[in-house]
């Protein structure tokens, strides 16, 4: 099929890219040292934080994958989706006010507070490693393709060079603060775009019952039975909670947003907000793909779906609109990787062997940072395709790597007996366990392996136990010290006060119940 492109849809494209770049520029302007660069300023109120929670978490790959598991896999997919409102919840109420509290740039110097700098270092370095050659390079790699389809007149390699210079642009000059409000209104765009899909496709099949005629029931079912061979509803309880957990609160991709909150309060919120964004994905992204079983049963790329249904649907201009939003979904990803291995770089490894620099030092060594990331993934991208087996094994590589980080942040935040000794033997017998994982995936040593979302909570069962028994030959760290990052009731009970003194409907506990509930309604009709 040929997507023919007017000149209308390609100058609101045009449009949309100057004004994210000129938003950066503007940023730019407003900084004044690594706080502002890195954070915002600390500034940013919840509508902002939730929209960039939903950006920086959709990618253009997200929008095609969504659309083709609506359509060949089922609804099962959204498990990942409803299962990251309940992560938000347990984030907000736990973690956040700690992140807060200790005013941290970075996840892993939680990490460094709670058990010592190596602790810190390695976190940081696997958040680094994964963010450039999985975040960012995928994105540019999947993202290049989708937009190879619509834009055939281009080689793969142009696209995904235009995309991170754009993305660079932005990022490199206005820092967080340009990221974060470009993702905002990237959000906006995603949203009715895709809204405007599922309505026009809606329209075309002529309803529900076109699509529940030629499709089997179950495919209709989010939860899946325990014997499914994709995602068992076990694993959604087990392996994609863990995961979910380290992409939601524990990776400086995603969790600098929060960190950026003006308070403890505003942050909370946002993680609800994004939380409500997020119970829309089924209705606005899966949808389509169902839709699609009517209007192309013959159809056989996958990835051909989205893009198809765009330029069969929509009129002029609002296909611009929307494939502005598609450009937007992927560029909000990307924005999110380059900020966080810039801040990661700069505040966990530069500012630890340079602690005389100043706060321009710093900003300046991002912004260094962050260009020279863009120069890798450009590199890295284009041989993501070269290299079939390795992108498969891509697909796994949070199951391998996470379980260990979420460990020492669990275990690091209820349990006082935690300590550094125990942090580096789990360290140490995690990392050897995800090299394992790797060389069984790559030599097929063992054929006989448990589902990988089953492996995963194994391997983190065993780093927080390894945290436990080791714990026990080290000394932990003062009481005082322990309670700026341990959680306890008692920090449960003082919120809970302060809580009673403001209205119901600004109680952000009240938010989440009441996300519960729409998961819980949702789950129960599908």
């Amino acid at each position: 099929m040929s997507f023919n492109l007017s000149s209308l849809d390609a100058t609101i494209i045009i449009a949309y890219l100057i004004f994210v770049i000129g938003l950066g520029f503007y940023f730019s302007t407003k900084h004044k040292g690594a706080e502002d660069y890195f954070l915002a300023g600390r500034n940013l109120t919840w509508p902002i934080i939730g929209f960039s929670l939903f950006a920086s978490n959709m990618s253009s790959n997200s929008l095609v994958g969504l659309a083709g598991s609506g359509y060949k896999d089922g609804f099962s997919v959204y498990s990942y989706e409803w299962m990251a409102v309940v992560i938000l919840i347990i984030f907000a109420v736990f973690f956040l006010p700690f992140y807060l509290k200790n005013k941290i740039f970075t996840i892993p110097e939680y990490l460094e507070k709670r058990y010592s700098y190596k602790i810190r270092a390695y976190a940081s370095a696997i958040a680094i490693v994964l963010n450039i050659m999985v975040d960012i390079a995928a994105t540019l790699y999947a993202g290049g393709l989708v937009i190879n389809l619509i834009f055939p007149g281009f080689e793969l390699w142009q696209i995904i060079v235009g995309l991170a210079i754009v993305a660079g642009m932005y990022t490199v000059t206005g820092g967080l603060s340009a990221v974060m409000y470009t993702d905002a209104v990237q959000a906006v765009i995603l949203i009715l775009g895709s809204t405007m899909i599922t309505i026009f496709a809606y329209q075309a099949v002529g309803g529900w019952e076109a699509v529940r005629a030629i499709t089997e029931p179950s495919h209709f079912d989010v939860m899946k039975p325990a014997s499914d061979d994709v995602l068992p509803w076990p694993s959604v309880f087990t392996g994609v909670l863990l995961i979910g957990f380290y992409f939601w609160g524990t990776n400086q991709y995603i969790t600098q947003r929060t960190l950026a909150a003006k308070n403890v309060r505003q942050g909370q919120w946002g993680a609800m907000f994004a939380g409500l964004l997020k119970l829309s994905i089924l209705f606005i992204m899966i949808f389509p793909g169902a839709f699609a079983r009517v209007l192309y049963p013959d159809i056989q790329d996958m990835d051909m779906i989205y893009p198809t249904m765009l330029f069969d649907l929509l009129p002029t201009g609002l296909l611009g609109l929307v494939l502005a939003g598609l450009i937007a979904a992927m560029m909000s990803s990307l924005d999110s990787g380059l900020n966080s291995v810039s801040t990661l770089f700069t505040m966990d490894f530069v500012q630890k062997f340079r602690p005389d620099a100043d706060s321009k030092v710093l900003m300046r060594t991002g912004q260094i940072v962050t260009f020279i990331v863009m120069i890798i993934a450009i590199v890295w991208a284009p041989q993501i395709g070269n290299f079939t087996k390795l992108w498969d094994y891509l697909q796994n590589t949070l199951a391998w790597f996470c379980p260990p980080i979420v460990a020492l942040f669990v275990m690091g935040l209820f349990t006082k007996r935690s300590n550094d000794t125990g942090a580096l033997a789990s360290v140490i017998i995690g990392f050897v366990i995800t090299i394992l994982l790797i060389l069984n995936e790559g030599l097929g040593l063992v054929s006989a392996m448990p589902h990988f979302l089953y492996t995963a909570t194994i391997h983190f069962a065993i780093c927080c136990a390894a945290i436990l028994v080791f714990s026990g030959f080290g000394v932990s760290k003062p009481e005082a010290e322990l309670a700026k990052m341990v959680w306890t009731r008692e920090e449960y009970g003082n919120e809970s006060v302060l809580l009673a003194k403001s209205p119901w409907w600004q109680n952000y506990r009240y938010h989440g119940i009441a996300l519960i509930l729409a998961v819980i309604i949702i789950l129960l009709v599908y």
